[in-house]
């Protein structure tokens, strides 16, 4: 099966921005666009109970809604679009993301977001809390930017820990395929907010040197054909994060939390902020993404040999 990316749409600006963002990332992995929008479904059984003819007309809807995608998208990509039944659009995607064995779901910001930065709405919410595959949020206004510059610079947010990895794997995983860069971020608090006036000044200059080593071996760990870099910022960690935009990654991949599920998102607290902060696309991997985005590189080469 050719590798997809799973689009989410809903006739709003938001959905405009995932269609933008989905479409040139599907481009440059050489992955089919699917573009979905999900209606509520009946449910036989139950108080959710709807009838039925309720839920032909939102079936309705949603296929015009996918008709004025397929307007935005044009006829010269080849998409596909999905009508997705469901008791909600993050239970549509997901499932419809699994069953077509994506790569990916691409969701749009919120209405609710500044220009230019990201904040999930509910669906996005939903799952960044469960996801079986890697989801990436849209900074709000990318549908202006849809015939814009090519993918370049896949950025990670780096700690030394076991999703640090994962994150990093997932990364250059993307940077290879694109093909870009790859720039590696860890963020190290400034000494004032960390420590007493009092202690010795060396223990910062040792944090510095153990976090850079963690990079310099992570980099190292990595396998061949990805240009690759690294840099040790100073701050905040979500404010230093956030400042970076499309001018310096076209991607800011970053880890779930260590103790969640295997293979379903689940945000830490340093991601759950930056995803509603960031100024460029964010991409939240599930434990094991690094396979799961290697995976759909060998399946894309195996059907364009």
């Amino acid at each position: 099966m050719a590798p997809k990316i799973v689009i989410g749409y809903d006739d709003s600006a938001g959905g405009e921005d995932a269609l933008a963002l989905g479409l040139r990332l599907s481009a440059a992995l050489g992955e089919t666009p699917v573009v979905a929008t999900v209606y509520p479904d009946e449910h036989p059984y139950g108080p959710g109970r709807v009838d039925a003819e309720w839920v032909q007309v939102m079936r309705e809807h949603a296929e015009e809604r996918l008709a004025r995608a397929r307007e935005i998208v044009g006829a010269d990509v080849a998409a596909e679009y999905r009508a997705v039944g469901a008791e909600s659009a993050a239970h549509g995607l997901d499932d419809l993301a699994e069953s077509e064995g994506a790569s990916m779901i691409v969701v749009g910001s919120s209405h609710r977001c500044p220009p230019r930065r990201v904040l999930p709405g509910s669906t996005g919410d939903r799952l960044l809390y469960g996801a079986a595959v890697p989801v990436v949020v849209t900074p709000r206004g990318t549908r202006r930017d849809r015939d814009g510059a090519p993918l370049h610079t896949v950025g990670c947010a780096f700690i030394d820990t076991p999703d640090g990895h994962e994150a990093l794997a997932a990364a250059a995983a993307l940077a290879r395929r694109i093909p870009g860069r790859l720039r590696v971020y860890t963020v190290i608090a400034p000494r004032s907010e960390v420590l007493p006036q009092w202690i010795d000044a060396a223990f910062v200059e040792r944090a510095r040197e153990q976090a850079r080593q963690a990079l310099d071996e992570a980099l190292a760990d990595l396998a061949g054909g990805v240009e690759a870099s690294a840099e040790l910022l100073v701050g905040d960690v979500v404010d230093a994060l956030a400042a970076l935009d499309e001018r310096d990654v076209s991607l800011l991949v970053c880890g779930s939390r260590g103790y969640g599920p295997v293979r379903r998102v689940l945000l830490g607290g340093i991601s759950a902020r930056l995803v509603r902060h960031a100024a460029a696309p964010v991409m939240v991997v599930p434990r094991s993404a690094g396979d799961v985005l290697r995976a759909a590189g060998a399946a894309t080469a195996a059907e364009t040999a």
